[in-house]
């Protein structure tokens, strides 16, 4: 982090490991993971495999990594991914999915980022020679800049069902899952079980400093490894960063509601502060976004005052803002956060 910023909220990825995960890290037992002989990248990944219902899961570097292989797995050149308009794979990954999967995506509006059965029942057609094949639908859990809405557990079963009785695969982004797991108290593994894919970031609310696991049947893993290689994946002794993941899945799980509430107690202050436009009132978990356009400002200017205040929000277009809470913003710097915005707008 920048010296001069106090209190970030451009992202949870703003995240830094704790002494505990620290330490943690410096005492992992580790081997060549890309021979599948470090012990620790093996435990995590057994560890998240079984907490996502899945068969086997597999370390990987990053969540967009991720996302990509599984799309690269299931997809072949010219088929069609159906995911919502706000999806990570469509506006946040270089357009990946074009690239190394040869796909295309058909998108779904939804304001929240999710999108019923019948939305995807309308999306479908007959298959025809002069049409991409419909192969993968793609779920994001949380939606990210659907506020990080949870996808209740009856919309996103009626979704299931009715991707599989067309034959579609289903993929789960699964980044912030267990911050649904958390504001909804529904098991992860329920959620992400009946996906052929999904897959769990480290390195957001959990606290990590890098990483994903990715999760599914033997035979998709197996193929996922395939492309991990493909794109330089292996980390080798990466048991050292498999250590902060199991440090998080232990100790780092229950306290996200602690973001939750103060995504909530944020939206409440700047409910008060005129000139701002919350765009998700009542936060499911931890994304607050808000528009400064009846202010007379730019979020581009906003965004200036309050670095010269210490504090970082993202932005997202040239009035609507981001900030996004985690284990390094406290209650106190909450509201200190709200201050500098009513300042910055005054």
């Amino acid at each position: 982090m920048n010296p001069s910023i106090r209190i970030d909220l451009v992202s949870d990825t703003a995240t830094k490991p704790c002494t505990a995960m620290r330490q943690a890290m410096a005492n992992a037992e580790v081997g060549d993971e890309q021979r599948g002989e470090d012990p620790t990248v093996n435990a995590l990944n057994e560890r998240v495999a079984s907490l996502l219902g899945q068969e086997r899961a597999l370390f990987l570097p990053s969540g967009t990594m991720c996302n990509q292989i599984a799309l690269a797995v299931h997809c072949r050149p010219g088929d069609e991914i159906i995911a919502a308009s706000s999806a990570h794979i469509v506006g946040s990954e270089g357009a990946g999915a074009a690239v190394l999967a040869h796909s295309v995506i058909r998108t779904i509006a939804s304001p929240d980022g999710i999108f019923t059965a019948e939305q995807l029942r309308s999306t479908l057609r007959p298959h025809r020679v002069k049409a991409p094949r419909q192969r993968v639908v793609a779920v994001e859990q949380t939606s990210n800049r659907g506020g990080g809405s949870v996808w209740p557990a009856d919309v996103l079963q009626a979704l299931i069902d009715e991707a599989r009785g067309a034959g579609l695969l289903l993929h789960m982004d699964g980044a912030r899952l267990m911050n649904a797991v958390v504001a909804s108290g529904v098991d992860a593994s329920l959620q992400a079980a009946p996906f052929d894919s999904v897959w769990l970031d480290l390195s957001k609310g959990l606290g990590c400093p890098v990483g994903g696991v990715l999760a599914g049947s033997a035979d998709f893993i197996a193929e996922a490894d395939v492309w991990k290689h493909r794109l330089g994946g292996a980390m080798r002794q990466a048991g050292i960063l498999a250590a902060a993941g199991l440090y998080a899945l232990d100790h780092n799980v229950a306290r996200l509601a602690e973001d939750h509430a103060n995504a909530r107690r944020f939206a409440a202050l700047l409910g008060e502060i005129p000139g701002v436009s919350l765009l998700n009132p009542n936060p499911h978990t931890n994304l607050v976004f808000f528009d400064v356009s009846a202010s007379g400002h730019s979020a581009q200017a906003v965004g200036r005052h309050l670095l010269e205040d210490g504090v970082r929000i993202g932005i997202e277009s040239s009035h609507v803002m981001r900030a996004v809470f985690h284990l390094d913003v406290d209650a106190r710097q909450t509201t200190l956060a709200a201050t500098s915005l009513r300042s910055a707008l005054a």
